[in-house]
């Protein structure tokens, strides 16, 4: 009889808060990664393209209470499609206990993956790439965080505003200002579109139509 695969590693999650008390100090890189998003995500930058810090929704996260840092509890976190499992898993039981929209849109969940190659954002590119769909579908963002990520800014080609000192992956509502992230998938456009349409903004669906125009001018 064939032995039972291993139970993937379990997720422990840490909230700014217990982070700042000490609790995981068996974990630096959940300190390592809060002190990077308080430093540069929630600041400006001269390479940015536009005024306002990298990450408009960190500060208020942080500032609710609302920003988490998970990592795997135990030495088997090779498993990387059961670690994004659980953090969907994870996050939707945080969701669950706000009762207030504005406190749901601002929740955030970092996944910290310091086993990956951080000279190689390959396998992190991937492994976002193959969640997207799923979770854009359910109206979640994921975005993919390294230390090569060579993703360019959305005001400045030359930024790289996905660079950051763990590899690791982050975890949102998603928004009606997501747009930009979404047009260069017809099907994440569809899901947006099904979700939001009623409410864009006009600003927004002439954003839309520009983005469409240009990701098809540049497909073909």
């Amino acid at each position: 009889m064939t032995a039972p695969a291993p139970a993937a590693a379990a997720l422990r999650l840490y909230s700014a808060q217990s982070i700042d008390a000490g609790h995981a100090t068996g974990r630096p890189e959940a300190a390592e990664t809060l002190a990077w998003a308080r430093d540069f995500l929630t600041t400006a930058h001269p390479d940015l393209g536009r005024s306002g810090p990298v990450c408009p929704y960190t500060q208020p996260s942080l500032r609710r209470g609302l920003f988490h840092v998970a990592v795997a509890d135990g030495p088997d976190d090779g498993d990387l499609p059961a670690l994004v499992a659980e953090l969907r898993t994870r996050y939707d039981e945080l969701l669950a206990g706000l009762d207030e929209e504005p406190d749901r849109e601002l929740l955030t969940v970092l996944l910290v993956l310091p086993q990956l190659d951080r000279a190689d954002s390959t396998v992190l590119d991937e492994l976002q790439r193959k969640a997207k769909d799923e979770f854009v579908e359910q109206g979640l963002m994921i975005g993919q965080f390294h230390p090569a990520c060579e993703e360019p800014g959305l005001w400045n080609h030359s930024f790289r505003p996905l660079r950051a000192p763990v590899p690791l992956l982050a975890v949102r509502k998603l928004l009606v200002f997501d747009l930009p992230f979404l047009t260069g998938d017809e099907v994440h456009l569809s899901h947006y579109l099904a979700r939001f349409a009623p409410e864009v903004p006009a600003r927004i669906r002439a954003q839309l139509v520009t983005s469409v125009r240009a990701h098809r001018q540049t497909a073909a």
